[in-house]
């Protein structure tokens, strides 16, 4: 039985099953979805620095924030079409993540964390000050939703709204760059990071180049993070500098952490319990971050594998057990 549901494609499942969020439930659960969707992309790109290649970064968010931008600018401003501009996204923030990483990768631990989050902060600073491109602190509100006039034409996927054809093209996004993060964990170059994670010292012995490993994991986290970033200004119908905030990135790290970074989609599973509990909570009570603090030192002394990993635990017990037990 267990063995049944291993070879399941769960992948497939829950994707076909978020398509049918639309039909099934409200504007609102379907706007809840979206915001699900595009942050556990962003978080998924956070596990590969963190969960992947053992890096713990504090100024993710600096990525999110700059394809928010260029996604923003490229089809406010100058009015190139969604195809065109959310690529620019990934390719600007992979970009920038490479002028950064080559001096982030040079340091370890804590300096390396510190390091990052220092230049999140130079890139939130720009985007709050620099009010002839971004906007400044009022951002840039009023972001276009793309053409769904094509889509909208067909007989079978007609009559939606502009904000449900939206959702259909953040999920499709999603699950290319998700495939896409799949691929890479599972290459010989994600094999490598894991490596890396586990003993870089023995790595570069057996002639490893580890700070061109680690710079390669930097600039493809910050790409996928710049993607993120586009799809989240549009849904958000506006690109403002707290998307750059340092607080942007402890979300997201929290949402790695809480789902399991131990696992591949342990942070798109973090996404789904953050937003959800946030949602559920804050309409009680007003002490969100007492709970969600308390939440998460139960959550690292009982299951310092986040929540994926303890499903996995649990998986793995009941496929030792007898059949006859």
């Amino acid at each position: 039985m267990i063995a049944r549901l291993a070879r399941v494609p769960w992948g497939p499942l829950v994707l076909a099953a978020a398509f049918c969020v639309p039909a099934v439930g409200s504007r609102f659960y379907t706007f809840l979805a979206n915001d699900i969707v595009i942050w556990a992309l962003f978080a998924t790109s956070l596990n590969l620095l963190v969960g992947v290649t053992g890096l713990v970064s504090f100024g993710h968010a600096a990525y999110f924030g700059i394809g928010a931008y260029t996604t923003g600018l490229l089809m406010k401003k100058l009015g190139l079409p969604f195809l065109l501009a959310f690529p620019a996204a990934g390719v600007l923030a992979g970009a920038l993540a490479l002028v950064f990483g080559f001096f982030c990768v040079r340091l370890t631990r804590i300096y390396f964390a510190m390091l990052t989050l220092a230049f999140a902060q130079i890139v939130w600073a720009i985007c709050f000050k620099w009010n002839e491109v971004t906007g400044g602190e009022q951002g840039m509100p009023e972001i276009p939703y793309p053409s769904f006039e094509w889509i909208a034409a067909l007989p079978l996927v007609g009559g939606w709204r502009t904000a449900e054809y939206f959702y259909f093209l953040t999920l499709l996004m999603v699950a290319l760059c998700l495939w896409l993060l799949r691929r890479i964990v599972g290459s010989p170059f994600g094999r490598m990071l894991t490596t890396i994670r586990e003993n870089a010292e023995r790595a570069e012995f057996i002639g490893v180049n580890v700070r061109r490993y680690e710079l390669a994991a930097f600039v493809l986290a910050g790409a996928f993070a710049g993607l993120a970033g586009g799809l989240f200004g549009i849904f958000n119908r506006g690109v403002f500098p707290d998307f750059a905030y340092w607080t942007k990135s402890s979300e997201v790290l929290i949402m790695t952490l809480l789902g399991g970074m131990g696992t591949f989609y342990g942070p798109a599973v973090g996404a789904v319990a953050l937003i959800g509990l946030n949602q559920q909570i804050v309409s009680y009570t007003e002490y969100w971050p007492l709970i969600l603090g308390s939440i998460l030192v139960l959550l690292l002394f009982v299951f310092p594998g986040g929540i994926a990993g303890a499903v996995i635990d649990l998986w793995r017990r009941l496929a030792r057990r007898p059949a006859g037990a």
